[in-house]
C-alpha cells in the first residue's frame, strides 16, 4: 500500500465562510498537521444563474477573510496558500482539485444558504459526485450534540461499511492506511438487508447460511488487516443498510466513517437515493468518501448471495 505518510500531501479546503466551513477548518488543520500536508484554501465567488452574471460577494472583503484563514492554518499545516475564483462552486472546486492535484478535498455539508437537507442538491453533493480524489465532509457544528461538539478531533475509531462491492473494498484499503497512520481501531460493518430475514425478522435457513458466508468473508478480511498491525473487528447487523449503519455510528464512539462512493446497485452517481446519501446526511461524525477509481480485481471477494 505504500508509505502511509504520503497518503495525503495536498489538501484543498473549500470554504464559503459559513459556520460549518469554520468548523471544517479545524479538521483541515488536524489532517494537515498529521500528514505535513500543504493546504490550498479556495473560495468561489458564486454567480447568479441568468443571462447576466453578477457575483454575490465583494472580492476585496473575501480576500481579507481568506488571509485570516491562512494565518490560522499557517502553524499547524505546512505551506498554506489561498485563491478565489468566480463561477459555479462545485465545478470550480473539482477543477482546482484536478489542477493541484489534491489528495483530499475538505468541505462542510452546510453553506450560507442554511439548507435543512444537508446534501440533496447542494454543492457538497455535487462535489462528491464528480471529485477526482477522496472528499472529507464535515457536518454543521450546531447540529452536533453539545458533548460531541466539545470532543477533541481525533481519528482513533474508524467505521468502514462493507457491501463487498469494489468501491467498498477500495474504501477499506484507504481506511487501513488511515488506521495505520493514526494507530486507529477499525470496525468493518456489514448490513444484512431485510430480504435476508424471514417474515418475522428471524433468520431462516437461507438467511443463516448467508450470515455464515458473510461472517467468513469478513473474518478473512480482518485476519489480513490484523497481519498488518491494525486492530480490527467485524460487525454484522440486520435491517436497512443506511439505518443499521447510522444506528451503529450513534451507539459507538466513532470518529470517522470511510465509505466507497458506489455500491452494489451500480448507481451512475453517488447520492440520489443511495445508502451513502442517508449516511452523509445524518452521520454524527465526519464522513470520508474514498475514491480510488480502481478497476475490478479478480482476487477480491464477490458479494455473497442472498
Amino acid at each position: 500500500m505504500g508509505d502511509e505518510r504520503t497518503l495525503i500531501k495536498r489538501i484543498l479546503f473549500a470554504t464559503d465562510f459559513s459556520s460549518c466551513a469554520h468548523h471544517a477548518e479545524a479538521y483541515v488543520a488536524f489532517v494537515a498537521k498529521a500528514y505535513e500536508a500543504t493546504v490550498t484554501i479556495l473560495h468561489v465567488l458564486e454567480i447568479y444563474a441568468g443571462a447576466y452574471v453578477t457575483t454575490v460577494q465583494d472580492p476585496s472583503e473575501t480576500n481579507e477573510r481568506l488571509d485570516d484563514i491562512v494565518r490560522r492554518l499557517a502553524q499547524p499545516a505546512g505551506r498554506v496558500r489561498s485563491q478565489q475564483q468566480t463561477g459555479i462552486p462545485d465545478a470550480i472546486i473539482c477543477e482546482t482539485a484536478q489542477e493541484i492535484p489534491a489528495d483530499l478535498i475538505v468541505l462542510g455539508t452546510h453553506g450560507r444558504t442554511g439548507l435543512r437537507h444537508i446534501l440533496l442538491g447542494s454543492t457538497a453533493e455535487r462535489v462528491l459526485t464528480i471529485a477526482p480524489c477522496p472528499v472529507l465532509t464535515i457536518r454543521q457544528h450546531g447540529q452536533l450534540e453539545e458533548h460531541d461538539a466539545k470532543k477533541p478531533i481525533q481519528f482513533k475509531q474508524l467505521v468502514i461499511p462493507m457491501d463487498f462491492s469494489d468501491c467498498s473494498l477500495d474504501a477499506l484499503e484507504y481506511g487501513v492506511r488511515i488506521a495505520k497512520h493514526f494507530g486507529a481501531f477499525m470496525t468493518i460493518l456489514h448490513s444484512l438487508e431485510p430480504l435476508s430475514y424471514g417474515s418475522n425478522l428471524t433468520f431462516g435457513h437461507a438467511a443463516e447460511q448467508n450470515h455464515h458466508r458473510v461472517a467468513a468473508q469478513l473474518k478473512l478480511m480482518a485476519d489480513g488487516i490484523q497481519s498488518q498491525g491494525v486492530s480490527v473487528r467485524t460487525v454484522i447487523r440486520g435491517g436497512l443498510p443506511a439505518d443499521s449503519i447510522l444506528d451503529f455510528i450513534d451507539s459507538s464512539d466513532c470518529d470517522l466513517v470511510v465509505m466507497g462512493t458506489h455500491g452494489r446497485r451500480g448507481l451512475a452517481h453517488l447520492m440520489k437515493g443511495s445508502v451513502a446519501e442517508a449516511v452523509l446526511r445524518r452521520a454524527s461524525c465526519p464522513v470520508l468518501a474514498a475514491k480510488y477509481f480502481m478497476p475490478p480485481r479478480s482476487d477480491r471477494p464477490s458479494a455473497p448471495l442472498s
